[in-house]
Order: structure tokens, then sequence, then C-alpha cells
């Protein structure tokens, strides 16, 4: 694995880069540090444990979590023992998930979070906690107090590489940008470090990523943002369709630019698009590491209603047909007709329209004529975008999502046959 940033960060056509936006080299925005350590929960003195600290007291921050039926113990901490938008800190391993492990989980989350606030000065309410790795295993906590204590020690406004490599787990490669943004107010800086590969499905994957800025935005700026953001991205991403008891995503603002980001303003519209578009292309990013992954497949649904669209767009994302298909390079676009319908089951054949890389391939339910031969090249391509249409029910705009997802590989069997082992 590399820490190196690809020479253009926005390297899908899926998010364009705004025109306002600038990559940089790395680095974390001004007001925030970084740094990282090992405890031992994984093996081999492997770095294992990430810290990030916002210098700013009056720090604004915002956050979602899984929405999963079983939440670990980071997750119930941070979300229910922490000032939500008064974040100053994020402790963050990996390793172990602390899921599934009871008590004596949630103890360990706090000794995390305690530890921290004692080590940084800081109320315990201001420190998040965050785990990644297998679950269902027992935290290690007895090298957690030291290796907190040497990441404190460590702290460095180029510390996001460190914090980068500190939350990974399965992942090929690093999930991380800085960013600089042009506001009418003046400019910001914008960062990001995500993980994640597998136990991916919206709502949203077994990931996390952590957000900083040095621009001013109110706490309710930043819920609406960070919200509509993840909805956007995060939530959009399959790998295979599996819920995580750990997903995080936390925004945190020093406001040590100066640049306050007001509401209903061009500066909060500016800021959004910045975020969105980084946020996506992270999601994108999770969906090419994918465990294995050689493609990555858009599928476009377009009907009658939200609720229609959503449930056929998913029943193609995670169809093992699908992606196997979409693994193998092979336009077999049968196998998003039956995903289609298995999502929507009736008496009668359904009208629906599909096509491969802007190809049409199914007209009205039927077969049409196509270009085998380009359609063949086409799936060959390392960004596969499918388009499927619903006959509508009723005169208007028809309703519109998108799932982003990964093909299903000989590599991904492998690496989840073998996880624990």
């Amino acid at each position: 694995m590399s820490g190196a940033l690809a020479q253009e960060f926005f390297a899908s056509r899926w998010v364009q880069r705004p025109a306002h936006v600038t990559q940089d080299d790395g680095g974390l925005p001004a007001g925030f540090r970084a740094a990282h350590a090992s405890a031992g929960i994984k093996p081999a003195g492997a770095v294992d444990l990430g810290l990030v600290v916002c210098d700013a007291p009056d720090a604004v921050s915002a956050a979602r979590f899984t929405r999963s039926g079983v939440l670990a113990p980071p997750v119930l901490v941070t979300r229910d023992e922490t000032t939500p938008n008064g974040l100053r800190a994020v402790i963050a391993n990996s390793g172990n998930a602390n899921a599934a492990t009871g008590d004596a989980g949630l103890q360990a989350a706090r000794l995390m979070q305690r530890a921290t606030a004692e080590t940084l000065g800081l109320q315990p309410a201001t420190v998040a906690v965050a785990s990644t790795g297998v679950i269902g295993v027992p935290l290690p906590t007895a090298g957690l107090p030291a290796a907190i204590g040497a990441a404190a020690a460590a702290l460095d406004r180029g510390g996001d590489v460190a914090f980068s490599e500190a939350i990974v787990t399965t992942d090929a490669f690093h999930k991380r940008a800085t960013l600089t943004v042009e506001l009418p107010s003046g400019t910001v800086r914008l960062s990001a470090q995500a993980k994640g590969a597998g136990m991916i499905e919206p709502a949203f994957a077994t990931m996390l990523c952590f957000v900083q800025t040095d621009a001013a935005l109110a706490p309710e700026t930043a819920e609406l943002l960070l919200g509509v953001c993840v909805k956007r991205s995060f939530d959009r991403i399959s790998v295979d369709g599996q819920l995580s008891t750990n997903d995080t995503v936390i925004l945190m603002c020093s406001g040590s630019s100066g640049v306050a980001v007001a509401p209903e303003s061009e500066d909060e519209l500016r800021f959004g698009e910045a975020l969105d578009a980084l946020l996506r292309m992270l999601a994108i990013m999770i969906v090419r590491d994918g465990e294995g992954a050689r493609r990555i497949g858009r599928v476009v649904v377009r009907g009658p209603a939200p609720e229609v669209v959503e449930r056929c767009a998913r029943a193609v994302a995670n169809s093992p047909l699908v992606k196997t298909a979409l693994h193998g390079a092979d336009p077999n676009w049968g196998r998003i007709a039956q995903a289609v319908g298995q999502a929507l089951p009736g008496a009668a054949p359904l009208a629906l329209d599909i096509a491969i890389e802007g190809m049409p391939v199914c007209v009205g339910g039927v077969a049409v004529a196509y270009d085998l031969g380009a359609l063949n090249a086409a799936a060959a391509g390392v960004e596969i975008e499918y388009e499927v249409g619903l006959p509508l029910t009723a005169p208007g705009p028809p309703a519109e999502t998108e799932v982003l997802f990964s093909d299903l590989s000989h590599e991904y069997v492998t690496i989840n046959a073998e996880y624990t082992t």
C-alpha cells in the first residue's frame, strides 16, 4: 500500500472537480494536527491507532453513523456520550471493530475516549471514538494509554498520511485528499481521510471517514451539508450489500481561516459543492478498492416513484450475476433485466428499457439490434454505466436514482474466506 496521492484525485468521470477547487499535495487545514501509533491491536507492532485533533476551542462538528441494528460500542459512545456539534478530537483504531463485545466493549471505547481527553486536556464529551476490523473479538486495551500518549506527542499538520495509515484494514490504497476551496469571502482548505473496501452497502459501509476544514460553519450548516453530501456519496455505494456495525463520518470545522460560511449564501453553495465532490470521489475510491475489484459500475434507474427506482437500483447493484458479469467484462444485459424483475415481480411483462454505456440493448422489454463488438469493447472499461428505464404510471418527470458498485471477483471470495484465519 502506498500513501502517495494519485496524480489526480478526481479520477472518475462520475465526479467533476468544481472550478473553484484545486487539489493540494496533502496536509491538514489550519487548526488541525494528526498522528498515528501502535497499540498492539494488529500483530507485529503494526500501526493501528490514529489521532486527529482540532486546536480551536470553539470547533464545530457534525456526524453520521451506521443504521445497523447491531451498533458497535464506539458508535454508541460517540453518538450518545459526546457533544455532537463540538467535537475536538477523534481517536480511531483498526484491526478490531470492538463490535458485539457487550459491556466490556463499551468500557474499552470509554477508555479510549477518556485516555485521549486526559492526554490532550479536553473534556471526554469532545472526543469521538471509532473502530474498524474484526467483529466479536474483545479490543485489547493494555497498550492504548501509552499509544495515545505517543500519538499525541507526534501530532503534526502533515499527519494526515500517518492517520490514513492507521485506519486501514483490507484497503489496498489510501483514500484521502486535501483541497483548496476559493469562496467569495476567502480561501479555505478541506481535507478528508477514509477507509473501506468490503462490507459495503449504502447506509452505508464498513467505512470510516473524517473530514476537516478551516472554514467557520454554524452547527446547523455543518449538519445540513454533511447530511446532504453523505446521502449523495456513501449512501450511494455498494461492494457486497452488507451493512456494517461501525460506520462513522465526522466533519470538524476549526474556523481558523477566518472565513465564515453563512447559511443560504454563495459561500455555503460553493463550500457544499466542494464537500460533495470530495465525498463522492472518496465513495467511488471505496467501491474501486472493493476487495479484489477490477471494475466499478454505476446503475441509473428512472421510473414512476422514488421507492421503486431505489429498489431496482439496489437489486441491480447487489446482484451476484450482474457483479460477476461486470468483473468478466460480459455485457450480459439479461442479468440486469432479471435483477429488475426480481425487484418488481408482477403478472405482466415489464416494458423496461436498458442501455449499457449509452447503447440501447432492450427497449420496451424487448431486445433490439446493437453492435456487439462495440458493446464488448465498452464493457471492458474500468467504469461501466448501466441505465434502466421503467414505465411511467403518471404524467410528469420520472424519479431517478443511482448506485455505484464494484464487481465480484475471485479475490473477494479469497479475502473474506480467510479474513480471521
